[in-house]
């Protein structure tokens, strides 16, 4: 089944972010290499696809796991959390209806 994996980041995350990135981007291309990503990015703090250093408020994940208890469990173990990222993470199933 699918899950999303919704995150808020704390205030003024970036540096954290930027420090933690290449350890998360691992697990997600764990993810792609398996077929189980869907999608991942981040949200930008301003309207922009280009944040510079507004950066980033949260993130969205939407991947496929065994149960909702493995989807928590590889977001709990994510290197944004340990890194002081993520003010919160909210996993929950998602249904792909489009495309």
């Amino acid at each position: 089944m699918l899950y999303a994996v919704i995150a808020q980041d704390v205030a003024d995350s970036l540096e954290k972010r930027m420090s933690a990135r290449p350890a998360h981007v691992e697990r997600l291309n764990a993810l792609k290499d398996d077929g189980r990503l869907i999608l991942a990015g981040p949200h930008p703090a301003i309207d922009s696809s280009d944040p510079g250093s507004a950066g980033f408020s949260g993130s969205l994940i939407v991947a496929e796991f065994e149960s909702l208890e493995a989807a928590q469990a590889w977001a709990d173990a994510d290197p944004y959390i340990t890194a002081g990222v993520y003010d919160s993470v909210v996993v929950k199933p998602f249904n792909k209806v489009l495309p």
